[in-house]
C-alpha cells in the first residue's frame, strides 16, 4: 500500500510540473502573440470634415504617442520601414494628407489646398483621436504642417524629430528659385513652367539625388508616388500647394518665437545631400534650439530609404529622454 500511495505521489508531482510547465508555456504564448499583434501595422479610414483620411497605426495604445507626417510627393508609405522599429515601444500614428496616397483628393476648384487648411484636418484628425500628448516627426510638406500643430498645441507635444523639415529660408537651395519666382508674380506663365514639378522624372530626381547606393531605393516608394501624382487633375492639387508655400516661409519668424518660447526637445535626421533643403536648414534649428541633437547622413531628401535604422536608433534613444 505503501508503494503505491507513492507512486501517486510521484505521479501527483509529475503532473503538477507538467502543468506548471504548460501554464508558463501558455503564457509565454499569450505575451508573444501580444507582442507580434502590437508590432502589426494596422490601416485604417477616419472620416473628418467629408474626407476620407487613411492612416497607419501601430503599437500599444497605452505607450507614448509618436505622430507621423510625410511631405511631397509621398503618403505614409514612406514610414512603412520606420514602424515596425517603433511599435514595440511606442504608439505610432501616420496618416495620408488630403490630396496624398490614400486619403480622398478633391478637386482643387472644391476644397482650398493650402497648409493652413491641412493643418485644419489634421487638428481635426488629432482632435477626433483624442491624442492628448505626443512628439512629431516632420519631413518636407509635413515640417509646415506640424510646426503649425505644434504652435497651435504646445501643451501637447512631449518632442520634435525633423527629418529633412525645413523651418529656415538659409534651408532653401537654388532648386527653389522657379518656386519663388512664381510666388513673385502668379502668372499662367509661370505656373505652367512647374508643372513638370510632378513628372516622373523629378520624382525620381528627388529620390536618388545625393545617394551614394542607389540599389537601396526600393522601386515601390517612388513607383506609388508617381501613381498618385498621376491622378487625374492631381497636377492643380500639387500645384496650388506649391503656390502656397509661400505662407510657410512668412511663418518661419513665428515658428522661431515658438521654439524660443516652448524649447520643445528636438532631434534633427538629416539627409545632407538633399537637393531641396539644404543642411544649414538644419543648423539654423540651433539658433533657437541650442539643445537640439543633429545628426547629418550621407544620403538624400528622403533619408528614410537608406538610412531607416540609423535614424530609428537615434529615435528610439531621443524618445526615451521625452517626458511620458
Amino acid at each position: 500500500m505503501k508503494k503505491i500511495f507513492g507512486w501517486i505521489i510521484v505521479v501527483a508531482l509529475v503532473l503538477g510540473a507538467d502543468a506548471h510547465g504548460i501554464a508558463q508555456t501558455t503564457q509565454k504564448l499569450i505575451l508573444k502573440d501580444k507582442n507580434m499583434k502590437q508590432h502589426l501595422t494596422h490601416y485604417r479610414n477616419i472620416q473628418l470634415n467629408g474626407l476620407n483620411i487613411f492612416y497607419r497605426e501601430a503599437g500599444d495604445i497605452d505607450k507614448p504617442i509618436l505622430f507621423l507626417l510625410h511631405g511631397y510627393p509621398t503618403s505614409s508609405h514612406m514610414f512603412r520601414n520606420l514602424i515596425p522599429l517603433l511599435s514595440s515601444n511606442y504608439h505610432v500614428i501616420a496618416p495620408d494628407l488630403p490630396g496624398f496616397g490614400f486619403s480622398d483628393a478633391p478637386d482643387h476648384r472644391k476644397f482650398s489646398y493650402t497648409f493652413d487648411h491641412l493643418t485644419e484636418i489634421m487638428q481635426a484628425f488629432i482632435d477626433k483621436l483624442k491624442i492628448e500628448c505626443f512628439a512629431i516627426y516632420v519631413f518636407d510638406y509635413g515640417a509646415p504642417v506640424g510646426l503649425r500643430l505644434a504652435m497651435n498645441n504646445p501643451d501637447k507635444i512631449t518632442g520634435i524629430i525633423s527629418q529633412n523639415g525645413n523651418a529656415y529660408e538659409e534651408g532653401l537651395s537654388k532648386e527653389w528659385d522657379p518656386i519663388q519666382r512664381y510666388w513673385r508674380d502668379s502668372t499662367q506663365a509661370n505656373r505652367k513652367a512647374l508643372q513638370g514639378f510632378v513628372a516622373k522624372e523629378a520624382t525620381w530626381f528627388q529620390y536618388y539625388h545625393g545617394v551614394a547606393d542607389k540599389s537601396l531605393i526600393a522601386p515601390e516608394s517612388y513607383t506609388l508616388d508617381q501613381h498618385f501624382l498621376d491622378r487625374p487633375g492631381n497636377i492643380e492639387i500639387q500645384l496650388d500647394l506649391v503656390k502656397d508655400y509661400k505662407t510657410n516661409v512668412a511663418l518661419y519668424p513665428k515658428f522661431h518665437a515658438y521654439f524660443k518660447k516652448y524649447q520643445p526637445k528636438t532631434l534633427l535626421v538629416w539627409g545632407k545631400n538633399d537637393p531641396y533643403f539644404l543642411p544649414q536648414g538644419a543648423e539654423a534649428y540651433r539658433r533657437d534650439l541650442p539643445h537640439a541633437k543633429l545628426k547629418f547622413y550621407d544620403t538624400g531628401h528622403f533619408a528614410l530609404e537608406t538610412h531607416v535604422h540609423e535614424i530609428g536608433v537615434e529615435i528610439l534613444a531621443f524618445m526615451k529622454t521625452l517626458a511620458k
